[in-house]
């Protein structure tokens, strides 16, 4: 997909839940964001030319500090996220720079997806297509969590979700295999 159809995508994806044009462009920080990062992630992997590729790197680094200080929501240009991506609400949000998102997720406030473990078990999670996050939830490690899959709020996960489960807790465990239909 182009950038523009990505930016479309996301777009469309909170016109889903409620609002106009204005509201989502100017007042939806979610929104902000992966605008950001979408204009950030094109210039940063497609713009290779030495002396244009720096032009544009360091105002893009700039305008991402800006965003995410405004925002309280950290998505590095090199994290790699699928097409229709929403951040329900404002704030707490970090993405470790290596993060790798599939299609068509939510994820909601306080989420960090970060770097964990040891020796060859040390990496950050690659999640599937469809996923739910809850609020305030961590996903750590050289995991991977299955396409439509749900992650409860305020829950912990450490160790790879299968696909379509429901996982809640601190460490996160499985307890149900309905998966994120309903909540995408």
């Amino acid at each position: 997909m182009t950038v523009f159809q990505l930016i479309t995508s996301d777009y469309k994806k909170y016109k889903k839940y409620g609002g106009h044009f204005f509201s989502i462009v100017f007042f939806t920080q979610g929104f902000w964001a992966i605008f950001q990062y979408r204009i950030a992630h094109f210039c940063m992997t497609k713009i290779t030319l030495f002396p244009i590729n720096v032009l544009f790197k360091i105002p893009l680094f700039f305008w991402q500090k800006i965003i995410e200080i405004t925002t309280g929501i950290s998505i590095p240009a090199s994290a790699k996220i699928g097409h229709s991506f929403y951040i329900g609400h404002f704030g707490g949000v970090i993405f470790n720079a290596n993060t790798i998102i599939g299609d068509n997720c939510n994820i909601s406030q306080g989420v960090t997806i970060g770097v964990s473990g040891q020796d060859d078990n040390r990496g950050v999670p690659i999640i599937g297509n469809n996923v739910y996050v809850g609020a305030n939830s961590v996903i750590a490690g050289k995991i991977h969590v299955g396409n439509n899959a749900l992650i409860g709020s305020c829950s912990l996960v450490i160790s790879s979700v299968e696909e379509s489960a429901v996982v809640l807790g601190v460490p996160a465990v499985m307890i149900s295999n309905k998966g994120s239909k309903g909540y995408i």
